[in-house]
């Protein structure tokens, strides 16, 4: 009877060993396809931003994420534009709310 017992203990413990394997597998798998499929698209956003961001100058036309299309009055040194909406509309907003850069004329057009 004795003999009987050490098998089902051996047999289980090559059960465990694969299932300890199969685990590491799945969440490398996981790890790999968190990767690829958002952290390095993310990042390659970050970066395209960051170009458009230092190749901002003072009359660039810009679309900023709350909707306002402005010319760029003002470049300051800590991250925020003066924007100009109108003759007599002015507006300071962070640098990291710009979305794009909009074709020179544009706003005359609208």
């Amino acid at each position: 009877m004795n003999l009987l017992i050490s098998d089902a203990f051996a047999f289980d413990n090559n059960i465990h060993n694969n299932s300890l394997y199969s685990l590491l597998a799945m969440l490398l798998f996981f790890a790999l396809i968190f990767y690829f499929i958002i952290y390095r698209p993310q990042n390659n956003k970050i970066k395209e931003h960051k170009k458009l961001l230092e190749s901002l100058v003072v009359g660039d036309e810009i679309l900023t994420s709350s909707g306002f299309l402005g010319k760029i009055k003002k470049i300051t040194t800590v991250g925020y534009i003066i924007l100009e909406l109108n003759k007599n509309v002015e507006v300071l907003i962070k640098s990291d709310y710009v979305l794009s850069i909009l074709p020179k004329g544009t706003l005359k057009i609208i």
